[in-house]
């Protein structure tokens, strides 16, 4: 766990320093693609929050909550309805058109 940023302290140097240190005891020595560059397809545009999208989907966590997100139509079947009962909604149409 980090240590809380003394008052007084310039942000900025905080938390260079606390990088400096990191790397001085080797803690990101071993991390994957360590001096790489970050992928990038040249075809599309920029997106300030591509690293977010593309962590979102590899962890596969949805924007919507399940309720929300099962209610932008999928293909399929239409959801949000129960079950009826067909007598009873012909029974209702007959009274209502007086046949």
């Amino acid at each position: 766990m980090t240590e809380r940023k003394p008052p007084g302290v310039n942000f900025e140097s905080w938390v260079d320093k606390q990088i400096r240190e990191a790397e001085a005891r080797g803690d990101f020595a071993a991390l994957p693609g360590r001096g790489k560059p970050l992928p990038h397809d040249d075809g599309a545009a920029y997106d300030e929050l591509w690293w977010v999208k593309r962590k979102l989907a590899r962890e596969g966590v949805s924007v919507l909550s399940p309720t929300l997100a099962l209610r932008n139509p999928p293909p399929g079947p239409p959801l949000g309805l129960r079950p009826f009962d067909v007598d009873e909604v012909a029974r209702d149409w007959r009274e209502r058109h007086g046949a």
